[in-house]
């Protein structure tokens, strides 16, 4: 089969297309047919070095896709041959191999049934982005229900992910993008009100149209010098979920502006969640976007061959999800 292999750590770059032997499955696994597969920032983090897994080399990427179960492994009866699949946050990608090949081994506990009503690119990249923000809201146990969230990077995929998931718990939602274009798109999606972080009056703004309210919870998928304005909109008790860095690190933070309001920040992992609780708040996921008819949004599909164009796409900024066609 073809897959794409990562021949050392340091750049995308040093991906390359070969033929490999097709996997066998162990116990408890199945193998999967890859359809699509979804781009994901961790997964250049990975190959760049960025990230704490160290994966045996040559390493494929790739953490969630979308496929058919080509053959069980021993003492499978939960699936079947022909059956489609997703998968869910595991260690597919990170210190397995991942889904950028035609064919990847898959244990069980981490496959879930696509949602019926959804289309295979809808379902491809919708898991690990969407349980990301699931745990960047619900990660603040005693966050109020009728929550001003601000959400930066808002077009992206846990962006997109972080609207719908913020919506459906009645939340007043702000998306911060520098495309008009997509702005536009967020308030289709469900913003409230969205801001260009690049206009230098963008808080002021946002005071504005709080009338005397502040943000209660800042979902950071941008970190870099961003990320100290993101302090100013915070009111008493604010919050800041740390999903990304794609703008790098945060430059002169001043912990004496987290003091007096009391500022909280947390990282997100989706990592920490068990096979069991990826599985049971997907299952919370999709109900939610169920009652509010919300679904993944997919900005582009590319060709097998073509993976280092749709992580080019990726780096400059996505409307929804980039997805690899793992059979093209």
């Amino acid at each position: 089969m073809r897959a794409w292999l990562l021949q050392s750590l340091g750049v995308l770059e040093k991906l390359s297309l070969v033929d490999v032997p097709d996997p066998q499955p162990a116990a408890g696994e199945v193998i999967v047919r890859v359809l699509y597969a979804g781009l994901n920032p961790a997964d250049r983090y990975l190959a760049e070095g960025q990230y704490p897994a160290r994966p045996s080399l040559p390493h494929t990427l790739g953490r969630d896709g979308i496929g058919m179960i080509e053959s069980l492994g021993p003492g499978v009866a939960e699936f079947k041959v022909g059956e489609k699949v997703s998968i869910v946050r595991s260690e597919i990608g990170v210190t397995r191999p991942g889904t950028f090949a035609e064919r990847v081994a898959v244990p069980i506990e981490s496959l879930v049934r696509p949602p019926a009503a959804w289309s295979d690119e809808e379902s491809a990249g919708a898991t690990l982005v969407y349980l990301t923000a699931y745990q960047a809201i619900t990660q603040w146990v005693d966050l109020p229900h009728n929550s001003v969230t601000l959400i930066t990077g808002a077009s992206g995929g846990v962006g997109v992910a972080s609207i719908h998931l913020a919506k459906s718990l009645g939340h007043t939602v702000i998306g911060l993008s520098r495309s008009p274009e997509k702005s536009k798109k967020l308030y289709d999606l469900g913003a409230d009100a969205t801001f260009d972080p690049n206009e230098t009056q963008w808080r002021s703004r946002l005071k504005e149209f709080l009338a005397g309210r502040r943000v209660d919870l800042a979902i950071d998928n941008i970190g870099g010098p961003l990320f100290n304005e993101l302090l100013d909109t915070l009111g008493e008790h604010g919050r800041i979920s740390c999903v990304g860095r794609l703008a790098g690190p945060v430059p002169q933070l001043n912990t004496a502006s987290l003091f007096f309001r009391r500022i909280q920040i947390r990282g997100v992992a989706v990592g920490a969640y068990t096979a069991l609780e990826s599985q049971q708040h997907w299952n919370e996921i999709v109900k939610r976007l169920e009652r509010t008819g919300a679904r993944p949004i997919v900005d582009s599909v590319f060709e097998f061959p073509k993976l280092l164009e749709a992580f080019e796409r990726l780096r400059s900024g996505p409307m929804g999800k980039v997805l690899l066609n793992c059979q093209s």
